[in-house]
């Protein structure tokens, strides 16, 4: 009687194809639940934003077309004219936004020709100028270009004005006071997740008075600022387009955690703390992240945070640690960061 022979591990290209051949039928089937939704009469809106909310989010950039202004209730058949030449005459926030984009040259794609690359350098700052004339009720901040270049990216210039028209007046309404007392207020929902979560590494950092201005630039720029590879920007998106609007501070909560064991290995002191958690690593295991930080929502609602958020020490760190040109640390306004009168990092 022969033995059954033992099956060879597959080799690397081998387990890339089969692996590849594994994730195509969930991915057909995605495409297929979208564009089904798309074509419903009406649009089906919660599977699309279960599509968003789900591994892999909305897949690819026609389909982020598509779906993203379905999420926020836009009508693609009546978006707003290009801006008009005299956008940026006398406008209070001119000066501050050119600057920003003018140095923004990162957050464009590699490779990309200098002269594509200022046409919409200059698009940008005419959207931005638009909304902000729109909406005077709104006040620009640091980091708000970062979030417009994102969609400019991928949607063009009339579709990203309808869009960050909605996401100023809702998502991100709380960043675009005159002051930072609301933007203090939704990063007050950190501590008190991080309590019923992991009540050490809580007071680990409430010992050392770190604060929570190292989540700052994440949340006013929908991590955009922070994240170098684009496609995991994009995924965050749709991650947030479909979410409630704290949800960004959820995933700041779910990225401490993931790193306690850093965080308590680290000196108990801000300047220590604040360094670490500043730096952004790269390699997140993105999709795990946003189911535990969906899950989190749903066992600690804001509803059941609000209290402790606005228990919270209304000073979001006890001074804004920059490291400077020597070895000394800079002690920064946070206001003036998000303003704009200085840069975030």
């Amino acid at each position: 009687m022969k033995k059954a022979r033992k099956r060879l591990p597959a080799s690397g290209s081998q387990a890339s194809v089969r692996k590849h051949e594994e994730q195509l039928p969930w991915k057909k089937q995605k495409l297929l639940d979208i564009h089904q939704a798309l074509n419903s009469d009406p649009v089906d809106i919660e599977t699309l934003r279960r599509a968003a909310l789900s591994e892999g989010g909305l897949l690819t950039d026609d389909i982020r077309r598509k779906v993203w202004p379905k999420l926020l209730s836009i009508n693609v058949y009546n978006l707003p004219a290009k801006p008009s030449k005299d956008v940026r005459e006398d406008h209070r926030d001119y000066r501050q936004v050119v600057l920003d984009v003018r140095r923004s040259m990162r957050r464009f794609p590699k490779g990309m020709r200098v002269d594509e690359r200022e046409v919409l350098q200059e698009q940008l700052i005419d959207i931005i100028l638009d909304v902000l004339r729109r909406n005077p009720q709104l006040y620009y901040y640091q980091g708000y270009h970062d979030i417009v270049v994102t969609f400019l990216l991928v949607v063009g210039e009339r579709m990203t004005i309808a869009i960050m028209e909605k996401l100023s007046n809702h998502h991100l309404r709380d960043f675009m006071d005159p002051t930072m007392d609301s933007t203090k207020h939704v990063l007050n929902y950190l501590m008190p997740i991080l309590q019923r979560v992991d009540r050490e590494l809580h007071d680990f950092m409430i010992r050392s008075e770190v604060g929570t201005i190292f989540a700052l630039s994440w949340l006013i720029t929908w991590y955009g600022y922070v994240l170098s590879d684009f496609r995991h920007v994009l995924r965050l998106y749709d991650f947030f387009l479909a979410s409630h609007p704290l949800m960004a501070i959820y995933f700041a909560a779910v990225i401490v955690l993931y790193r306690q064991k850093e965080v308590k290995s680290s000196e108990c002191d801000m300047a220590s703390v604040h360094h670490l958690l500043s730096q952004m690593p790269q390699d997140l295991p993105y999709e795990e992240l946003i189911g535990r930080a969906q899950s989190l929502f749903m066992s600690c609602p804001p509803s059941l945070l609000t209290q402790s958020a606005a228990l919270q020490p209304r000073n979001i760190g006890k001074r804004f640690l920059r490291h400077s040109a020597g070895t000394e640390f800079e002690s920064l306004s946070a206001e003036k960061a998000i303003r704009g009168e200085i840069c975030l990092v």
